[in-house]
């Protein structure tokens, strides 16, 4: 029975499976594709690790990048951040009594923000969830990280899936996340360390994943919002495509489901709305104005997609930014208490790490303490 459908064996035939595949690929170094049994995506993460110069049994490093990339890292990621911190809220209460995390990685594999319960008396989990820490392939082998970022899909690691030998005490599932430009812009992990195998986790991380990506798209400049389905489906849910445009009908953006409803490429992307849809730019606008609710649109290829045209004054409404996400300036100070915490309370290893001055450190955390 092929151990890439974990809910169709028991641990201990997932072990030994993953076991034999090691012995093949790893230890045998075989050349046959696919006859090892694993998932096709983590089999070329193994090959790649190989390429690369890894041996399984080395032990694995996790570095940090330096105090001015991590800086740079998190000032690029901002975006990202401030999509991502509602949704990390929400799905960490999904995962409560499981004993897994939530790490958000930029696109090169460089953790911007961790979320949930970290044992930090755990040596491999606080080793592992760590702002500034590279977790790209390259770096750390075969991990739900690195894999998703090389095969940008989503992807379910156990134990002795990893590469290197020292991260079978992981399981973990990972998503990548598109950006409004349709661009890996990073990635969304959960991760466990000696816990119970959670193949439904991979579900769970896509479906956050896309919901991250709904909201870089709602938080890009537009006048209009499209909501798009295929006929005969109902609109107002994370499965919309979602196409912005500006005051001139231009593309400011669109998420994934609308990217694959529209065959869209990097030219599309920021193209007229007149190239796209066979139908006037106006009245896009006019049927949001007068509110005219869901019609259908033809496309130049013949198909017609289900719309809704929205304003962006009640476009992002329960769907964007506004009065969900965590300010910037309290996510900065959560990922500054995450540096203290990872430096055992040791505020000057923390402001090395992170690139500022302790002052700034103890300034920053001061301001959140609640009046007495």
């Amino acid at each position: 029975m092929p151990f890439s459908s974990p809910t169709l064996t028991t641990e201990p035939q997932r072990l030994a499976a993953i076991e034999q595949a090691r012995q093949a690929v790893l230890l045998a170094r075989s050349s046959s594709h696919g006859a090892s049994g694993l998932a096709a995506g983590i089999e070329r993460s193994w090959r790649r690790c190989l390429a690369l110069g890894h041996e399984p049994h080395r032990p694995v490093t996790f570095n940090a990048v330096s105090a001015q990339n991590t800086r740079r890292v998190i000032d690029a990621s901002r975006p990202l951040l401030l999509a991502a911190a509602p949704v990390v809220r929400t799905l960490t209460r999904a995962m409560l009594h499981t004993r897994y995390f939530a790490i958000l990685t930029n696109p090169d594999g460089v953790v911007i923000d961790v979320h949930g319960p970290v044992d930090r008396n755990d040596p491999p989990a606080a080793t592992l969830a760590r702002v500034g820490i590279d977790l790209s392939e390259a770096a750390v082998g075969t991990t739900a990280i690195g894999t998703t970022l090389a095969e940008q899909q989503s992807v379910w690691l156990h134990r002795g899936e990893h590469f290197f030998q020292d991260n079978a005490v992981f399981s973990c599932a990972g998503a990548p996340i598109l950006g409004p430009d349709g661009r890996c812009v990073g990635m969304l992990d959960l991760t466990g360390v000696n816990v119970v195998e959670q193949p439904a986790l991979k579900h769970l991380v896509t479906q956050s994943a896309r919901s991250i990506e709904n909201a870089l798209t709602l938080a890009q400049p537009h006048r209009l919002l499209l909501r798009l389905n295929w006929p005969g489906r109902v609109l107002g849910d994370d499965n919309d495509g979602l196409v912005c445009l500006d005051a001139d009908g231009f593309i400011t953006g669109m998420n994934r489901p609308a990217i694959e409803m529209l065959c869209a490429t990097p030219d599309t992307m920021s193209a007229h709305a007149d190239s796209v849809f066979a139908i006037g730019c106006a009245e896009l606008f006019d049927a949001a104005s007068q509110h005219r609710g869901a019609f259908e649109v033809p496309l130049w290829s013949g198909l017609r997609l289900l719309a809704l045209a929205q304003p962006h004054t009640t476009a992002t409404k329960g769907h964007g930014m506004s009065g969900h996400a965590m300010p910037l300036k309290d996510h900065e100070t959560s990922l500054i208490r995450k540096a203290v915490e990872d430096a055992q309370g040791n505020v000057e290893v923390a402001a090395r790490a992170l690139g500022i001055s302790r002052a700034t450190v103890y300034r920053r955390l001061q301001s959140k303490k609640p009046v007495a």
